[in-house]
């Protein structure tokens, strides 16, 4: 079976597992105690604290261990506006930030802050001067991530952290995705992670408050981890967070090359094989692992278990595999197609033979998966005129409108239109993305008595 689902959680690194049953032994007792176990437990927190404030490019007494990622941003993000509540309630997001980001930000609006969120552009990425544009008197905190967990995209995290210095307002950068590739750049303020991002256990999250920067915690007062994570440290883990992460750090620029090839690899290759595909986010400033593409007229989630039957993991932002059956929010705010959305994040020793089994099963599981789908029947066509056509899609979701999109367009000529009526959320993003990858003008949406209807004008 081939892993590549690493931007997910990756594969507990070696050293970690070391680490984590050596400590097992000595990590048990409470570092707050001065009898010997409570020293000696004290000494391996502090110790990790210290090789990972190193990595991260820190203090040691500006970071402190919290049980997850999510808990660090949640925290991050409270205690900053909390702390900064004079200055006003303001909060500024990308519109690609991952969901605890986002939630987080709701929380705020619902307790009567106010979120600017800023836009990207269809590669994913912000641009500096929107960051710019948002900052406002009232400002608390901005946030950004460093790299985006759906599509790999890099942020120009230095750039916006210098716009936001100089206008007095802390950068929070959700580090998740890149933290066992290098350090930050940037000026930033207070940074997240999450250890089983980078090949460490699950359960153990970072949170990093620069000196100066008001902080106010939130929740019942707690001792430990300087009031800003509650409760008992979980130092084995711990232990095995901080020493994976110094040991993938050795191992990345090495490894950072020979993913990036693999990835280019399919980025490349994919469009070749498989007709009808859109790779996303940017082909330069990009993760080395993770590469992102979309197949027309297919179900996101029969095109996973497909691919799982012949022995890969890999995951999707498709709308077809959320139980909300609407599209990810990141690929929503990049305009990019969404049905049959592929994320493939190799993890650090992927082989270069699984690579090339992937490809070579790949075109085979999409023609599976559009086979299963069919065409559309000829009911769906439910009035034509002499220069308009009308497909009820209503009821159906991603693909199928599409789909049926893609079958009639050809029975009106050059310069009709077609109204596909529709009920599924995808189809606002997917009928736009169809319309540009096979040069046909989406006029727009218009209302209609049941969902909405989506103009297409035939120009090819």
């Amino acid at each position: 079976m081939a892993y590549f689902d690493s931007a997910s959680s990756a594969p507990l690194h070696p050293v970690a597992r070391q680490a984590l049953l050596a400590s097992l032994d000595e990590g048990w007792a409470d570092p707050a105690r001065l009898y010997r176990e409570g020293r000696r437990a004290r000494l391996l927190l502090d110790a990790a604290r210290e090789a990972a404030a190193e990595a991260v490019g820190c203090r040691a007494d500006e970071l402190v261990f919290t049980p997850s990622g999510t808990r660090a941003v949640h925290s991050g993000i409270a205690g900053v506006t909390a702390g900064r509540r004079r200055t006003g309630r303001h909060l500024i997001v990308s519109a690609v930030e991952h969901s605890s980001v986002l939630h987080a930000a709701e929380v705020h609006e619902a307790a009567g802050g106010t979120v600017t969120q800023v836009e990207v552009d269809r590669s994913g990425s912000v641009a500096p001067s929107a960051y710019a544009e948002a900052l406002r008197p009232d400002t608390a905190l901005a946030c950004l991530q460093s790299a985006n967990h759906e599509v790999g995209t890099e942020q120009p995290v230095a750039e916006v952290a210098a716009l936001c210095r100089e206008a007095g307002v802390p950068l929070l950068v959700d580090a998740a995705q890149s933290l066992g590739w290098g350090r930050v750049n940037g000026d930033w303020s207070v940074l997240t992670g999450s250890a089983h991002k980078w090949g460490g256990p699950s359960g153990v999250g970072l949170l990093v408050v620069r000196k100066g920067v008001r902080f106010s915690a939130q929740g019942p007062a707690d001792e430990r981890e300087s009031g800003r994570a509650a409760g008992f440290e979980n130092i084995p883990a711990i232990v095995a967070a901080a020493a994976s992460l110094r040991a993938v750090r050795a191992e990345a620029d090495e490894e950072a090359v020979r993913l990036r090839e693999l990835t280019e690899r399919i980025r490349a290759r994919v469009p070749a094989l498989v007709p009808d595909v859109e790779v996303v986010g940017d082909p330069e400033r990009r993760l080395p692992g993770v590469v992102t593409f979309s197949c027309l007229y297919v179900d996101g989630e029969t095109l996973l278990h497909e691919l799982d039957r012949e022995g890969f993991s890999v995951s999707s932002g498709s709308s077809c595999t959320s139980s909300t059956l609407t599209p990810s929010h990141v690929l929503r705010a990049m305009g990019v197609l969404s049905e049959g959305n592929v994320r493939v994040s190799l993890p650090a020793g992927a082989a270069a033979e699984d690579v090339e089994r992937f490809l070579s099963v790949l075109p085979g599981a999409v023609a599976t998966v559009r086979e299963k789908l069919g065409a559309p029947v000829s009911t769906t066509v439910s009035a034509v005129r002499e220069d308009a056509l009308v497909v009820d899609a209503l009821g159906k979701r991603c693909p199928i409108p599409v789909i049926e999109l893609a079958k009639v367009i050809g029975d009106v000529p050059v310069g009709g239109t077609v109204r596909v009526l529709s009920d599924d959320e995808a189809a606002r993003l997917d009928i736009p993305a169809w319309c540009e990858m096979r040069g046909q003008e989406y006029v727009g949406e218009e209302p209609a008595e049941r969902g909405s209807a989506y103009v297409v004008r035939r120009v090819t």
